[in-house]
């Protein structure tokens, strides 16, 4: 699966590339800016990583994908049902909508997915311990 490695190494090295709509555009645009201010917050970090992974595999069903990211669209959206700025609940609302849309569509979540996830939550890591 050479286009998650290629994400999992630069995750936004294909940014700039054509995708297949303005959902995806706007995911890959702003997933990985949201999730660094969420991360603390999200229970299930490894699986939304994975679930952003799977959404852009060019293998994943249509169905899945469109499911994949409607969530994650939400999540990266500034303003939402509960705002993202305020403290402990802010990501509520988020983490409602992701872990329906994961558990919709777990079936569809591959191992090449979860670990393409754990790398970069491990590069993540490896970045905040040098900061």
């Amino acid at each position: 699966m050479t286009g998650l490695d290629g994400e999992i190494l630069e995750p936004d090295h294909m940014a700039g590339q054509k995708t297949k709509g303005a959902d995806e555009k706007s995911v890959r645009a702003g997933f990985w800016r949201t999730f660094a201010k969420a991360a603390g917050q999200i229970p299930f970090a490894e699986d939304l990583v994975a679930s952003y992974y799977c959404a852009l595999d060019p293998e994943t069903p249509g169905k899945a994908k469109a499911v994949l990211l409607g969530a994650l669209a939400y999540f990266i959206m500034p303003m939402d049902a509960v705002p993202d700025f305020l403290a402990l609940v802010g990501f509520s609302d988020d983490i409602a909508v992701l872990t329906l849309a994961i558990a919709t569509v777990r079936s569809n979540l591959t191992e090449a997915h979860r670990i393409a996830a754990r790398k970069s939550l491990a590069e993540l890591t490896k970045d905040k311990i040098r900061d």
